[in-house]
């Protein structure tokens, strides 16, 4: 073996340790905004089950106090109207929740988008320099 040989070895091996620490950071950092999107999506989706299950509850607290009183109120002169009235209340208050829901639902960005597009870039950056 030659020299010339071993500086061509040496230079591979240092190319090959340089590539592989810089995928190694790569990936790291990928790694830490996958966590970073994990959490979010976690706290985001705790906070719209939270939400969820607090206007279930008062929904329910109020369908059930509303309807009574409206019985009790009503009860000699328009039982049926009232119960109509507070049927109609609660229906359109539980729909607007629920459009709400969706609302939200619908103006979320796709979970782990940076991740995926920063993945993407980092694959067609790899395709290019080959």
């Amino acid at each position: 073996m030659g020299s010339d040989d071993l500086s061509r070895t040496g230079t591979l091996h240092g190319s090959v340790a340089a590539l592989a620490a810089t995928l190694a950071e790569t990936l790291h950092v990928r790694a830490r905004l996958f966590a970073l999107e994990m959490r979010e999506e976690v706290d985001w989706r705790r906070s719209n089950l939270m939400l969820a299950l607090l206007a279930a509850m008062f929904l329910h607290a109020a369908l059930l106090a509303g309807t009574a009183l409206l019985v009790v109120l009503f009860w000699d002169t328009h039982r049926v109207t009232a119960i109509a009235a507070a049927l109609l209340a609660y229906l359109a208050l539980g729909l607007l929740l629920a459009w709400v829901v969706r609302v939200r639902k619908a103006r979320r960005p796709a979970p782990f988008r940076a991740s995926l597009g920063e993945l993407r870039e980092d694959f067609a950056n790899f395709g290019r320099s080959s």
